[in-house]
């Protein structure tokens, strides 16, 4: 599941460690730093299973968890600060990124969440189609998914985007201002989506499917770790495909991983909502040139917004996994 936050603190106690090698001189493995999935996803299960251990070892890397896994923003200042190794994110997030801590590059690509991303609004709602939008508020978050989600339908519809407040908010802000209704509407992502929905109390006004989403999600390395070590970046990547085979078989696998209660967990409602959005979600795939052209499309987007600062060609942060060390043949 595309559980997604990371607090911008981290950056400063994380940056700490920025002196230290991704190598460990006395094992003569590679600590390969990554966020933790924590409860569910596909680096949960591989944590448990042990299955992302063997899938390293085989490069002679291993994990250091460097903390939960959240919004991309953050991430990719840890990126540029040699803080961290690997992260994800959209391709949304990710450009605004990369437009101003060019220090990663993407190197695989899953597409676009179809039925975990949108735009939630409350049951009895008079707001029923994206029209009625116009002149009401809407939760979103600058420069990432919810943004772009929200711009999207507004440009799909013919809205005139000046016509809809955007509430800028972190998207742990949200829930509370949409449950007493001082926000009409939020964009969000299946990590705050699968809770409103479950609940019952909510729906989606749109899903991405539904107004055209290119918010692929993407994987992202540090430029001076994939220059070190290519072989652990084909290494994480062919798990990371093989893992999202599996998790279309059986996505219930990849949710409750470590405990089925307390606050980590979901019920068993949002369960069966994740289970169906996940079920739905492909394996992450090489970045090729269909990829970015909806790369660009999103990039071009931003810049038309005025959300990014003119058009990022994300072409030159792009890594071809398929001519890494360890690829077939």
């Amino acid at each position: 599941m595309r559980i997604l936050a990371l607090a911008a603190a981290a950056v400063l106690a994380l940056a700490g460690t920025a002196a230290c090698s991704s190598s460990s001189a006395d094992a003569g493995t590679v600590k390969v730093r990554i966020p933790d999935d924590s409860n569910s996803g596909l680096l949960a299960l591989g944590r448990k299973d042990g299955s992302l251990a063997a899938a390293l070892a085989k490069v002679h890397a291993s994990v250091e968890w460097t903390g939960t896994a959240g919004a991309f923003a953050p991430a990719a200042q840890q990126l540029d600060a040699n803080a961290l190794d690997f992260a994800s994110g959209s391709i949304t997030s990710a450009t605004a990124a990369l437009a101003q801590n060019p220090g990663f590059k993407l190197f695989s690509a899953t597409q676009p969440d179809k039925l975990g991303e949108g735009i939630l609004v409350k049951n009895g709602s008079p707001i029923t189609s994206v029209r009625d939008l116009a002149g009401k508020k809407v939760a979103v978050w600058h420069g990432g998914t919810s943004e772009y989600l929200l711009l999207q339908a507004l440009r799909q519809a013919n809205v005139p985007i000046e016509s809809v407040q955007r509430v800028y908010l972190q998207p742990g802000q949200v829930a509370p201002l949409f449950a007493s209704g001082q926000v009409d509407a939020w964009s969000t992502w299946a990590q705050f989506s699968v809770p409103r929905l479950a609940e019952g109390g909510s729906r989606f006004l749109v899903t991405g499917g539904q107004v055209g989403s290119e918010n692929y999600a993407v994987w992202a390395v540090r430029t001076g770790f994939a220059d070190q070590h290519p072989e652990v970046v084909r290494a994480l990547y062919d798990y990371l495909r093989g893992a999202g085979q599996r998790q279309q078989q059986d996505p219930g696998a990849f949710l409750n991983v470590k405990t089925s209660s307390g606050p980590e967990a979901l019920s068993p409602a949002q369960k069966t909502v994740a289970e169906s959005i996940n079920k739905a979600l492909t394996p992450t795939a090489p970045i090729g040139a269909p990829e970015l052209d909806r790369f660009h499309n999103v990039a071009r987007f931003f810049a038309d917004q005025h959300i990014t600062n003119g058009f990022f060609d994300v072409k030159p942060y792009v890594l071809d996994v398929n001519t890494l060390p360890g690829s077939p043949k």
